[in-house]
């Protein structure tokens, strides 16, 4: 078996078992309702705390950069 091969085989077998936990999780009422308590805390958390230091990083690159001439200087001249 080459290793593009069992890199496959590996893929297909992940996404089986994440569909296989996808259903049972969407079967189950208080599985579904755990889920959905878990997503809302990470949306509110980690995942807000990334967006914004992303977000932040971002703007500092933005404003950091020297070579892109300001459209209000520009103008002024």
């Amino acid at each position: 078996m080459t290793e593009k091969q069992a890199r496959t085989a590996a893929n297909l077998l992940m996404a089986t078992a994440a569909l296989g936990a996808a259903v049972i999780v969407l079967r189950n009422p208080k599985l579904r309702r755990l889920a959905w308590q878990m997503a809302r805390q990470y949306a509110t958390g980690p995942l807000a705390v990334w967006a914004t230091g992303t977000v932040r990083h971002a703007w500092d690159e933005s404003s950091a950069r020297s070579d892109v001439p300001q459209a209000s200087a520009a103008k002024a001249d």
